[in-house]
């Protein structure tokens, strides 16, 4: 009788294991930051890149037209990958390109920009990380449309040439 109980109990625990980690492998192991659109520009001051000055996030972005921002650094290879886009986006009348570069020496960063070109108007210094953070970033590259001070659209990882066509198509 008992050895019967504890063959049930056995079976019941192998079916009630199996469930768990059947159900377990049916989920993606794949992590999807939420997305930060729709959300305002966060506040902040920060330093000028190559520069003792500071500047407010207010000056930096304005109403009535796009901005993309984008966290860089010298030592990101998928940043050199996204550079030529980013130089295409530059060219563009209606959106004003603003680096944010994230915890790089400035000597490598501005042998990567005289290298490859500088496609910003404006470039921040993000030494320590912060600001990238305030945004919702979680690596590098990563870019930010903003319009209005909102965030129209979170791009995670470098800009590649349909993401260049989408961004093209959102500032006509």
């Amino acid at each position: 009788m008992k050895t019967r109980i504890f063959q049930t109990f056995l079976v019941f625990f192998f079916i009630i294991l199996f469930i768990v980690f059947y159900k377990g492998l049916q989920k993606t192991n794949i992590y999807t930051p939420k997305d930060n659109t729709e959300k305002l520009v966060p506040s902040f001051k920060v330093k000028i890149f190559n520069s003792e000055k500071y500047i407010n996030s207010e000056e930096i972005f304005t109403k009535d037209k796009f901005y993309l921002l984008n966290i860089w650094s010298s030592w990101c290879v998928p940043c050199r990958d996204e550079h030529p886009y980013l130089m295409d986006l530059s060219k563009q009348q209606n959106i004003e390109i603003i680096g944010l570069n994230y915890k790089d020496n400035i000597e490598n960063a501005k042998i990567f920009l005289n290298e490859l070109n500088n496609p910003y108007k404006k470039i921040l210094s993000d030494k320590d990380g912060i600001i990238s953070i305030e945004w919702g970033a979680y690596g590098v590259p990563e870019s930010f449309l903003v319009y209005n001070n909102k965030i129209l659209k979170k791009i995670i990882g470098p800009i590649n040439k349909n993401l260049f066509l989408e961004i093209r198509e959102i500032i006509k």
